[in-house]
């Protein structure tokens, strides 16, 4: 409905109701809001309650684990660890007075320290050094080394192979060099110029293998050599670590960067640095070691020192239990030590001297719970919303029918007042007529005559008004019966069209009829078809004063028969073209031409084309005249 319309009367009434149902509305909201704020405060409380229950639970669960982890420790000082104990995270380290062991040892890519190994003295070698660098008789060089790699000793004997290899490399040897090389690293950990045997002569091999253009060999070779440094194969120094891993850096053209694993190293000799300065019976402390903390936990007893080097999450994730909630753990210097914080806002926090752990803990919630405040407030406000809701459609569809009545009324009124015009019209020129040619004041035959045919027009003039108020009255009524036919439409067209000459040809106006049907017929009730057609053909006069003609159309269309009636008159707006069809309703073009009518004829046109199985339709335009067109159902004419 425009609004407009609804700014019409009755508005006292309508105001009444708005105003109303604003005020309920309002009310319904505001308790809404009012319940919503209860809920959430009580739903924020319930959550506030369960963070503290679950801070003090992953306290005493990280108490517990560590406790836990702490007396394994303890039964590590006087007992090593068997095979299925070793750690399944971070690093155990057992600390003597002469060095240390590493469970499981492939995680210790170097060691903080390392016992020196004896390699032979320098005077074994003397000999065959001298007759190689100073006599430069690399033949006799080379036999002397033999010689002395022949012998039962390993730790001579792999000297005695490094020189032999460095010789045969000399001489241009390179597949003899690569054997002695090969036949070095089969003495695996023997010392040798300060390294395991293996790690120098593989790395000797990747060398030459680069320096003489075997790509493929040298890459195959050095990315071994790289892997058995990240499992932590050999004991070795950091300096030696590194100075073996950057040359496969280089070799392989890659980064250097250290392994993750070095990281774990760096903290394993934090933990032997501790442990040489101020060796003490318990301790727990965190070391960041490259941005990352780690987690250093012992326990000393006869001798030995149990040190477990972990980071702190396999810790927090036992207990945290199910993933309701998040957890952070901070040092004294605030950073993050493990965990990270929910985004629900809230938060408990339990501090130093409340946790008995090195760390300030604080939890939050992982996520809302289910069917919890955020479910129960989504249906408050789905409930408070479908209550004003259902108040506002209430509201609207009773001010619609309030309106509709007071359209209907109002409808009524001008339709018995347009009633009331047009009798009253025939009437009193029937009247002063027949007064007259009673009291014998018409002069002349002829002015009698011309007497006579104005009251037989408007004689059937108002016959025509009542069988149309008549006829509409049985349509609405349902009572009104159709006899149907099969007719020519073209002919039923043209004997309405004729109906009208003779009063159109004294206004010098016409009616232009084009038939063409192509054999096609209608099924239809004469009477009231014509009754429709002359309804569309005196509006479309009507409508359009001081145009010389109007044309009426009769044409085959596909499985319809088309009957168009087209004027060049003052149009309908497309805001009313739906609204005359009802009854009781006239265009405002009435107004403006001052036509007469009573608002019925276009409803019950309509009518009875529906009954026929049709359909009507409208075009139109405001000052270029409208076109009326009636599809009914073809026949054949057989």
């Amino acid at each position: 409905m425009a609004l407009r319309d609804w700014l019409r009367p009755p508005r006292p009434l309508l105001a009444l109701l708005l105003t109303t149902s604003l005020a309920s509305a309002t009310a319904l909201a505001w308790m809404g809001w009012r319940l919503i704020g209860k809920e959430r405060a009580a739903e924020a409380q319930r959550l506030q309650e369960q963070l503290e229950a679950a801070a003090d639970r992953i306290a005493a669960g990280l108490r517990g684990s560590l406790a836990e982890t702490a007396e394994r420790l303890s039964a590590w000082t006087t007992t090593p660890p068997a095979a299925g104990e070793t750690p399944v995270e971070g690093l155990l380290l057992v600390f003597e007075e002469r060095g240390l062991r590493a469970y499981p040892p492939e995680r210790l890519v170097y060691r903080p320290f390392l016992a020196p190994r004896p390699e032979p003295a320098a005077a074994s070698f003397a000999r065959a050094e001298a007759v190689e660098f100073q006599q430069d008789r690399l033949v006799e060089a080379e036999g002397l080394y033999r010689e002395l790699a022949g012998s039962k000793d390993p730790a001579l004997q792999a000297g005695a192979m490094l020189r032999l290899a460095r010789v045969l490399m000399k001489q241009g040897k390179r597949q003899a060099g690569l054997e002695a090389y090969g036949r070095l690293a089969a003495l695996g950990t023997v010392p040798v110029a300060g390294a395991p045997a293996e790690l120098v002569a593989r790395h000797a091999r990747c060398s030459i293998f680069d320096g003489n253009g075997d790509k493929a060999a040298a890459r195959r070779e050095t990315e071994r050599l790289r892997g058995d440094l990240e499992t932590g194969r050999w004991s070795l120094t950091r300096g030696q670590f590194e100075f073996y891993w950057s040359e496969t850096a280089r070799l392989l053209g890659a980064g250097d960067a250290a392994p993750p694993r070095a990281a774990l190293a760096e903290a394993a000799a934090v933990a032997w640095a501790e442990f040489q300065r101020e060796p003490s019976p318990r301790g727990l402390r965190t070391v960041w070691i490259d941005a990352r903390p780690w987690l250093i936990l012992w326990r000393a007893g006869a001798g030995r020192q149990a040190t477990l080097v972990v980071q702190p999450e396999p810790f927090l994730k036992r207990a945290l239990g199910d993933g309701r909630f998040r957890c952070e753990l901070l040092d004294a210097e605030g950073r993050v030590v493990s965990g990270q914080k929910g985004n629900q806002g809230r938060a408990a926090v339990r501090t130093f001297a409340a946790t008995q752990l090195p760390w300030t803990l604080s939890v939050t919630h992982a996520r809302p719970e289910p069917g919890s405040a955020a479910g129960r407030e989504r249906f408050l406000l789905l409930g408070v919303a479908a209550m004003v809701g259902f108040l506002v459609v209430g509201s609207y569809f009773m001010a619609r029918t309030i309106r509709r009545e007071a359209a209907v009324a109002r409808l009524q009124s001008d339709f018995v007042s347009a009633v009331s015009h047009e009798f009253r019209s025939p009437l009193t020129s029937m009247r002063q007529l027949s007064e007259m040619l009673t009291l014998g004041r018409v002069p002349g035959e002829e002015r009698r005559k011309q007497y006579y045919g104005t009251l037989v027009r408007e004689t059937r003039r108002l016959q025509r008004l009542v069988e149309t108020l008549l006829n509409f009255g049985r349509m609405e009524a349902g009572a009104s019966q159709y006899r149907f036919e099969k007719l020519d439409p073209a002919e039923l067209v043209r004997l309405v069209a004729a109906e009208f000459e003779p009063f159109l040809s004294a206004e010098g106006r016409r009616i232009e009829v084009s038939v063409s049907t192509d054999g096609q017929w209608v099924e239809a009730d004469p009477e009231a078809l014509s009754l429709a057609l002359r309804n569309l053909i005196d509006n479309a006069l009507k409508y359009s004063p001081g145009r010389p003609a109007v044309w009426v159309d009769c044409a085959g269309s596909g499985e319809h028969v088309a009957i168009r009636v087209r004027d060049e008159g003052i149009g309908i707006g497309a805001g009313e073209q739906r609204a005359i069809f009802r009854k009781f309703v006239r265009g405002s073009g009435a107004q403006q031409v001052n036509a007469k009518g009573t608002g019925v004829g276009l409803a019950m046109v309509q009518h009875i084309v529906r009954a026929h199985g049709g359909e009507i339709q409208l075009e139109s335009e405001p000052g270029k005249g409208s076109t009326f067109t009636v599809l009914l159902p073809a026949v054949t004419s057989i």
